[in-house]
């Protein structure tokens, strides 16, 4: 699985904890929509 993700690695429990803080603090404050990738470059659309 590991070798069809370009950074040739799995997300960490932590990066995806440092992504939802983020969403919720106050320094997203003036972001009204977004979609964000967490698949280390995997997902083809």
């Amino acid at each position: 699985m590991t070798a069809k993700i370009p950074m040739k690695r799995l997300g960490t429990v932590e990066e995806v904890a440092a992504m939802a803080a983020w969403i919720v603090s106050e320094e997203a404050s003036f972001t009204t929509g977004f979609i964000f990738d967490l698949s280390g470059g995997r997902a083809t659309y």
